[in-house]
Order: C-alpha cells, then structure tokens, then sequence
C-alpha cells in the first residue's frame, strides 16, 4: 500500500516577492522583479539586469540568529532559510530551538553553487601560506548541503536531511525526491526545494556563454521574454522556493491545510546524444520524461490543465513546446493552458523548478492562471503549434484540476512533476 502524498505548507522567497502573500499577489498582477544592477555594468557584463530578492537587514534576524549571522555571507542558504522556514510554519509546525528531534521529518533542499560571495571574501586576502586562516564559518557557508544542514539543524529534523543539486532541474527533483520517499513510507513529512545565490560570481559565466540577454539594460522589466519572437537570451535570478511534502494519512491527522496532491512524476537524462549536449536537450529524453510523469502519476495527457513550462527566453523554447505537443500529442486549440515564470523573476537557476512549482500550486488552490509578461509577440515556430489563446496574457480565473511542472537543465537533465487539485 503506497501513501498518497499533500503538499501542507509553502515558502518561497522570490525577486518579485517575498514571503506566500507578496508572490501570489505578484503573481497575479504580472508583477516583475527584475531590475537593473550598476555592479553588474560596472563589472562589463553584456547583461546588466537581473531579479534578486529584496531583503532587510531586520528581516533576517527573523530567521537566524545573530549568531549564525556572525561572517555570514551567502545569499543562497539565507534564501533557502527563509522559505524553509516560512514553508515549515505554513504547515503548523512550531519551531524551537529545543525541540524533540522528529525522526518522521525530513528535508530534500537542493542548490547549485553554495557560497560562492563568502568563499572569495574569505580567500580574497590570503595567499596560498595563509590559508588556515580561512576562518570557521566558511565551511558550513560553502559545503553544498550547507542549506540542508542549516535547515535540519533549526527544524530538528531526525530522517534523512540532505542536498541534491541538478542545475534548473533540481528543485523538480528535489520534490520528486521527498514524494518518492513518503509514498514508500520512509517518511511522514519532507521539507522539499531548492535555492540559489546571485550577483556577479554566479552569473559571470552564463554572460561569458553569451546565453543572457543583452538589449534591454534600460528596460529590466521587459528583458526576459518566453515564447516571445523578440526573446534574446534569459535573465538571470536568485531566490529559494520550499514544499512541506505530507502523506495524506499524517495531513488528516493533524487536520492540516492541503494546498494540493503530488500524483507523481518521472526523472531522466538525455545523456548528452541525439542532439543532446551540456547546454541543449536531447528531445527524445525530454519527450519521454513528460510521457513517464503522465504514466507515473497515473493519468492521461488529457487530464492536464495547465503547464508551467521550463521555458527560459532562449533559442530552445520553441523546442520545448514542440516537446510537449509531441508526448502529450496534443496542439492548437487542444493543447493545455501554459505559462512560464521566468518572464516576472528570470531564471532562477537552482532554485527555478521550486519557486515555479510554488507559483503552479498556488494556481490550483486558488484556481487561476498566472499571466505571461512580455509574450505579444508569440514566436512564429510556437503559434503554428498551439494556439495563442492557451498562452494567457492576462490574469485568468478558471477550472483547474492538473498541473504540470517540468524543468529541463545543464546537462541535459529533466524533471517533470504532476500535482492535482485536492
């Protein structure tokens, strides 16, 4: 007998708003977050925009301590504290700081690169002679579970507490990670997402690729463009998102609020061939990781209502939606409502498929489609596929049942998950 399994609680912390309330209103109103960063032109990049979250120095000691605050410096745990955190106490739990240790709770957090601010303070002013000199909290701040050792350590959190990390596909697969766990009874509750830093030493190799956009400096907010004719390369962005992930029996029991069911979803891998490279998809893989979510969750492509795409203002997103219109064989008129994110954050990197599914569960509890910003013009390849209408420009209120979220990353890897209205 596999348990179903409830999302309970939601954090998010996004460059368009901070905290469950300040996203879903921005969501809603196709608020973007995006701006420009004078460090960034100062520095010589091409692209000189991006979405960082907005965070006092007031906010944070709502979270962490002064003490864990102390040499403190990496945007990218904050973020995934903060939405953790929020995400935990949505759920109505309790956080002390002596706690019983729960061995039925436990967290999946992924991340891309961690710390990489706080690891070039540190060794900015040494040379190769001085390097004991790196200081005690480098370690914690820069190992890659350092946002699940943070989070497991402030939750008390007894089952398995790591950290995956699988470039934009991993905060999808941090979910899928944290279902399957539940659903095999290993777990009652996991705390699920992802996180990402920003700035210059995150972003500086994505503009040395040349895969950024560099023509609307002077325009932010019309900068990142998916499925747009007039799409010039992604902008970048930072931000965490977080799921308390329930098996439904535990949810009951506690007489929880559920925003949604995880149904199910599929993991895979182009393996870099048949078109397939670190930077491109293999469309076959792509196309067979959506089939599988459908077959794993125990639906039809039918079923599916809206999409929240991957969809990242680059070259590849006509490809994508040729993907979907291939494994779920359906187009024109007959083809899902579909948004995508990015165009009010950006990219958000590591921290993408987490934020994106907080905004796809958002729509089905509260039955909406968020709109697509700087989407007029629809690309020629994309409206000869599906049909404008299910690209929504404007605030949508209607019936939703399924949602589809999928993330296809570096490495040609993919994700794709299925949540249902409950």
């Amino acid at each position: 007998m596999k348990n179903r399994v409830v999302i309970t609680g939601l954090g998010v912390v996004a460059p368009n708003g901070v905290g469950l309330d300040a996203f879903s209103k921005a969501i809603k109103k196709g608020k973007s977050g995006i701006t420009f960063h004078q460090q960034l032109a100062d520095l010589n990049f091409s692209c000189c925009i991006g979405g960082i979250p907005h965070i006092s120095e007031e906010k944070k000691l709502e979270y962490l301590t002064p003490l864990q605050l102390r040499g403190f410096n990496s945007s990218g745990i904050l973020y995934g504290c903060m939405a953790g955190i929020d995400a935990w106490k949505d759920a109505g739990f309790n956080i002390e700081t002596n706690s019983e240790l729960d061995f039925d709770s436990g967290t999946v957090f992924g991340t891309g690169t961690s710390g990489v601010e706080k690891f070039r303070e540190a060794i900015y002013k040494l040379d190769d002679n001085q390097v004991k000199r790196l200081g005690s909290t480098v370690v914690v701040q820069t190992m890659t579970s350092g946002i699940s050792a943070f989070l497991g350590g402030i939750l008390g959190l007894g089952n398995q507490v790591t950290t995956n990390s699988s470039a934009c596909t991993t905060g999808t697969e941090a979910i899928l990670m944290g279902y399957e766990r539940i659903k095999n009874g290993q777990a009652k509750r996991m705390l699920v997402g992802s996180c990402s830093d920003g700035g210059p030493y995150i972003w500086g190799g994505f503009d040395a690729m040349r895969v950024m956009t560099y023509k609307h400096n002077d325009s932010p907010k019309q900068g990142s463009r998916p499925m747009s004719a007039s799409a010039s390369g992604f902008v970048p962005g930072a931000g965490a998102g977080a799921l308390v992930l329930e098996s439904l029996e535990s949810a009951q029991e506690r007489s929880a609020t559920i925003y949604a069911e995880v149904l199910g979803g599929h993991i895979n891998s182009g393996g870099q061939r048949n078109g397939g490279t670190m930077t491109a998809p293999n469309a076959e893989a792509v196309q067979r990781c959506i089939k599988e979510a459908i077959v794993n969750a125990n639906i039809s492509a039918n079923d599916i209502d809206v999409i929240n795409g991957h969809l990242t203002a680059t070259s590849k997103d006509s490809l994508e939606i040729e993907n979907w219109t291939i494994a779920l064989n359906r187009k024109g008129d007959n083809f899902p409502f579909i948004n995508s994110l990015k165009s009010m954050v950006g990219h958000c990197l590591a921290a993408a498929g987490s934020i994106e599914s907080v905004a796809t569960i958002l729509q089905l509890k509260e039955q909406f489609v968020f709109p697509n910003s700087n989407c007029e013009d629809v690309h020629d390849e994309i409206s000869e596929l599906i049909s404008e209408d299910k690209i929504v420009k404007q605030l949508m209120h209607t019936e939703l049942n399924i949602a589809a979220k999928a993330s296809f990353g570096f490495g040609d890897v993919n994700g794709c998950v299925i949540f249902k209205k409950y």
